[in-house]
Order: structure tokens, then sequence, then C-alpha cells
């Protein structure tokens, strides 16, 4: 009997845990998303935008490639193979359609530190000077790849594990002023990186706190070996940049292709930095010799991991918060969804995967992913087609570079920042919705410019919880009697008729970063409840919706949503009397919320709002001017709906129309 028992069990357990087909297939779309979106792929619609968007990415691949490379601290080359591996690495696990992954300038000012501190410049006259087997570089180049390389891979190894751990969940600590300041200031150390060669002049690297004020010192101090050639060919770019890319931009909509004023600008200067001999006439740098080809695939030297584990971590964190922002930037554009694991997974393998090819640490850019936007991108085989120019570049026209002023190069650089950098303007914003968030902001940057981008993250974070965790025992929530009774007066005061078209929510929690996401799924699971359903209750439903997670707070709905039917149009009533305070997160998911359910047909009124609110609201987001959208009470938005409705079946009567179903 108990050899039989046993053997029941071993079959039940290997029924429970054997992996069907269609699991493993679910699984495989997953975790490879191109496998989802590659079949239905519209070759009639989207293939020539794409191929548009690849071109155009491409130039813009190649420029920072090599400009990264440099700041880096590692061989141009480099970062021509920083931008093939990790895009094609991407297009297959990357759930954003307009995230451009490669060379990233975050990244690459952190990996600079191992490689500058592990092999210094003045190793170079130590080392031998015979070329290695590998691309004919020198042994002192391949040293500070190989470091280069140690901490994309082990930077990659720390994202595979948080996937696995499933920390991408708890990325909603990271707030968008945090995210904001962090990358401005990145931008800001970014374009110190460049002024040497703006100015054309000669500076030992300089790192550490505060040594983006040491930068600026040592330029003072040395300004008489400022080279005017070099000054004034960066003026010339960056104006030429400037116009060129505000005129695109202005006409975008008038031309089917904009002019790649980068890929012009660098024919130009290569072309007439050959003719005039500008490197030996007026002592210009130049980009140098471009190897051709790619080299067989090398793993990283293992033996310095432990010394490089800090960058690692800086890179992990400060590539995938920004990769993350712009990839639910452009989720939110174009109305898809991502899961913040599963891009953990992304970058985890493209940083892997790409280490084997002497590649510097990736991530996504603002600007190739605004690139993407402007270009009129569909899908990720925009990326892959930049692929296939930058293999070219690589194997044929690389070698053509050697005569690029890196001037030229620097102001490509610095103007391509130009999307970061405005974020100077988000201040007005915070300032307008939450001083708080402001305060953040300023002391975020404050602290990246001084230290650097991953201590101005970890700082960032930090200040937010511990405001948060602050404000929030000062939070009160609603007074459950007086919400009885309002229900009760609505419910006397209006037609049944009216009553079954409306629905009343309540926010009874501070909206901040903690549970704006909860309380954005809550409610739209409401939404979608109704239109699903198609047999109207009698009165209203009173829903107290807890948006708070379940470590502060539990919230539930103490009857069912009313429900209607999908071809009415149906009013929601957000009852804000338990908004105690909020945030700009929390402010930007509330307009969030309006935008959507106005794109379902769903009119969304605002009861018991601040003044605060009103204004922060009204500064955020488009809203509807025309029609009202806060009120002093749910009575008074309910008589509100009642008068446009009566307005509306009077209106049809006089023009003695067939009377239409209730709105």
């Amino acid at each position: 009997m108990t050899g039989a028992k046993r053997k029941k069990k071993s079959m039940l357990w290997s029924k429970m845990h054997t992996p069907q087909c269609e699991d493993i297939i679910q699984w495989c779309r997953r975790r490879l998303p191109i496998l989802d979106w590659a079949p239905h792929y519209n070759l009639k619609e989207n293939l020539l935008p794409d191929t548009v968007s690849g071109i155009m990415l491409a130039v813009q691949q190649v420029t920072q490639g090599l400009a990264f490379a440099v700041l880096s601290s590692v061989h141009p080359v480099f970062g021509l193979y920083g931008s093939l591996f990790p895009a094609i690495i991407y297009a297959i696990f990357g759930m954003g359609h307009h995230v451009a992954t490669g060379t990233f300038a975050l990244t690459s000012l952190i990996s600079a530190n191992a490689v500058e501190r592990i092999v210094p410049q003045n190793m170079q006259n130590l080392t031998t000077q015979s070329n290695t087997s590998v691309l004919g570089l020198s042994d002192f180049e391949m040293q500070r790849i190989h470091v280069a390389a140690a901490v994309s891979f082990l930077g990659g190894v720390i994202q595979v594990a948080m996937f696995v751990l499933q920390l991408g969940s708890a990325t909603f600590v990271v707030t968008e002023p945090v995210i904001s300041a962090m990358t401005t200031g990145a931008a800001t150390h970014v374009v110190t990186s460049q002024v040497k060669y703006l100015l054309g002049m000669k500076m030992p690297y300089i790192s550490g706190p505060l040594g983006f004020f040491y930068i600026y010192a040592y330029v003072f101090e040395n300004i008489k070996s400022v080279r005017l050639e070099a000054l004034l060919l960066s003026l010339l770019s960056i104006v030429v940049l400037v116009l060129v890319k505000e005129l695109n931009e202005q006409f975008k909509r008038k031309i089917k292709v904009v002019l790649p004023v980068d890929l012009v600008l660098i024919i130009a200067a290569s072309f007439a930095c050959y003719c005039t001999n500008m490197e030996n006439t007026y002592g210009l740098e130049v980009v140098g010799h471009i190897p051709q080809g790619i080299p067989s695939p090398r793993a990283p030297p293992m033996n310095i991991l432990s010394a490089v584990i800090t960058e690692a971590f800086g890179v992990a964190l400060v590539g995938y918060v920004a990769s993350l922002a712009l990839a639910q930037g452009s989720a939110k554009k174009f109305k898809y969804s991502i899961d913040d694991n599963q891009e953990f997974l992304a970058h985890g393998l493209s940083n892997i995967v790409s280490s084997f090819f002497f590649c510097i640490p990736s991530a996504a850019a603002m600007g190739r992913t605004a690139g993407l936007y402007s270009t009129g991108a569909k899908t990720q085989v925009a990326c892959l087609i930049s692929c296939i120019f930058v293999l070219i570049v690589i194997y044929a026209i690389g070698p053509l570079l050697y005569w690029l002023p890196m001037c030229v190069l620097a102001s490509i650089i610095v103007v391509g920042l130009k999307g970061m950098l405005i974020q100077f303007r988000d201040l007005k914003k915070y300032w307008n919705v939450d001083k708080i968030d402001w305060g953040i902001w300023v002391s975020t940057y404050v602290f990246t410019i001084c230290f650097a981008a991953n201590v101005g993250l970890l700082f960032g974070v930090v200040c937010t919880i511990a405001i948060v965790i602050g404000r929030f025992p000062r939070a009160m929530t609603v007074s459950i009697k007086n919400m009885k009774e309002m229900e009760f007066k609505a419910k006397t005061e209006m037609d049944s008729e009216t009553l079954q078209q409306v629905k009343i929510i309540s926010i009874n929690n501070p909206l901040v970063f903690l549970n704006a996401k909860k309380f954005y799924t809550d409610l739209m699971n409401i939404i979608q409840k109704e239109n699903a359903c198609n047999q109207p209750l009698d009165d209203i439903s009173k829903c107290e919706q807890n948006t708070l997670l379940n470590s502060l707070s539990n919230g539930n709905c103490n009857e069912e949503a009313s429900q209607s039917c999908p071809n009415e149009k149906c009013s929601l009533i957000l009852d804000c009397s338990g908004f105690t305070f909020f945030d700009s997160s929390g402010v930007s998911m509330l307009v969030e919320v309006y935008m959507d359910c106005k794109g379902r047909s769903v009119d969304v009124l605002l009861a018991h709002c601040t003044a605060s609110l009103i204004k922060a609201m009204t500064y955020y987001g488009n809203l509807d001017s025309e029609k009202p959208i806060f009120f002093e009470s749910v009575s008074a938005a309910i008589s509100h709906i009642h008068s446009n409705k009566a307005s509306y079946k009077l209106l049809f009567d006089n023009l003695d129309l067939p009377t239409m179903p209730p709105l």
C-alpha cells in the first residue's frame, strides 16, 4: 500500500511539473519578444520608415560610438563594436520598440574610472610597443579594452541576477525627478569631458569627487594653450548642427526625409582636414587609424572582476534606469506595454554577450531614441537595419574616418546631448507641481555633479524614500460616515437612469511614486470590467479604492463596480477628499488616467480637489478646457452630469429626432 501511494504521488508530481508544449511556447514568447512581433511585421507599411530611421540611426551610432569609446578611455574602434552587438541582442530580448541600445555616455564615464585606475596613461611607456595579433593594436590598447569589457561583463551579470530576483518591480522607487536630475547631471559631465577636444587642449585625465570643478580650474589655468583653429571649428560645427536640426524639426511634417546633418558634417570635415592637412599644419587632433573587421570573440579577463565591482554596479544600475525610463516613455507614447524585469534580462545579456566582442558597457541613449521618434520608426527592425550600416562602416568605411577632427566629433556629441540638457526646464514644472520634488531634483543634480551619476542616483532614491516615509504618518483617510451620507444624498437627488452611468471612486490615500502605478492599474481594471459587462445595476456603487502598497495599507472595494453597456458613454467621478498630499509622479499618473479615460469615451470629473492639486494638474497636462473637470463636491459633479443629459435630451426633442439611447 505504501509503495502504491508513493507511485501515485510520483505520477501526480510528474504531471504537475512536466512542462507542456504550450507552456514552452508562452515562455519563449515572454522571454523572446521578437517571436511575438516579428511574425506580424507589415513589410508594406513599416519597411520604408524603418529603413530611413535605420540609416539615420546608423549615423548616430557611428559618431557616438567613436566619441564614447574615447570617453571610456579605449580605442575608437571599440565604440563601433559597441554600436553593433548590443543593438542586435536588445532587438531579440528587449520590449521597447523605439529603444536604441548601444554606447552610452553615462556608462562610458563610469567604465573610464576603472580603465584609468587599472591601466593609467603612464603605463603606455612601460608596455611593449609591438602590435598584437588583434586588429594590429598595441598591448596598451588591448589591456584597456579588457578592463572595459570586464566592467561590461560583470555589469551584465548583475543585471541578469536582478532579473532572476525579479527586482524590476522595485524600480518604482526611482522617480521621475531623480532620473531627470541624474541624467542631466551626467550630461553635464559628458559636456565637461569634451571641453578639451572643443578647445584643442591637452589635458590629463581628471576624475573623482569634485573632479568636475578641477577640470574647469585646469582649463582656466591653461587658457593660453587653447588652439584657436579647434575652437573656431567647434563653434562652426555646433552652429550648423543646431540650426539644421531645428529646421528639420520645424519642417519635418512637410519633408519626407530629414537632412542627415551629422553625416554631412563628418564627410565635409574629414575631407577638409585631409585636403588641408590640418593634423600637421594646425595641430588638430584627429580620430586616427580605424582597423577593419571584427576580431574573434574572447572572454573578458576574470582575474580583474573583483577590482571593477564598484564600476560594474554603477553601469548596471545607471544604465538600466536610464534605459528603462526611455522604454517606458516609448511605451506610453505609442500605447504598448513593457515588462521591467524583461528589460533587466535584455540589457544584461546585451552587456554580457557584447563583452566577448571587445565592447564597452552599453545602454539606451535619449538622443538615439528621440531620433527614432522624429524619423518615424515603427519597430525594432530600424535598429537591425542600422546594424547593417554599422557593419559596412566597420569593414569598409572605417579607415576613411582617420581624418575626422576630434573637435567636430565632440561638437556632434555635445549637440546630441541637447535632449538631456534641456531637462533643466523641468525645474519650473516641479516648482509648480511639488516643491519637494523640486528640492530632490536640485540636490540629486548637485550630488551627480560633485561625485558621479551612480552616487547621485543613490542619493536621490534614499532622499525620496526618506521624505515619503516622513510624510505618510501625517496622511489622513476619508471619513466613512461622510461618504455614506454623500452617497445617500446622491441617490435621493438623482434618478436611477442617470445613476446607472456614473461611477464614484474615492482616493483615500496620498498619491505618490510608491502607489502611482497600483492606482492606475486598479482604476483601469474597474473601467475594463465596466466596458466588458452589459448588465446595468440599479444604483451608484461606491468603491473606496485604496492604492497603497500592501506593506503600508490594504485596500478593497466595498461593492461591485456599477456596470453599463459598452456602447453607452459613462462618467467617472474621482472623490479626492482623502487626497492629502501628492508628488509629481502622482499628478502625472492622474493626468494619464484622465487622458486614457478620455480616449475610452469616459468622462472624468474630480471632486473635493485642493487648490494645489488643481494648479498642479492644470500645469502638468493638456486638460479639456471646454468642459469643467473640477467640482466642489460629488453631488455637484453628479448634478453637472444630470444637467448635461437633460440638455442633450431637450436638444434632440426640439430637433424632432428619434430618442437616442441614454449617454
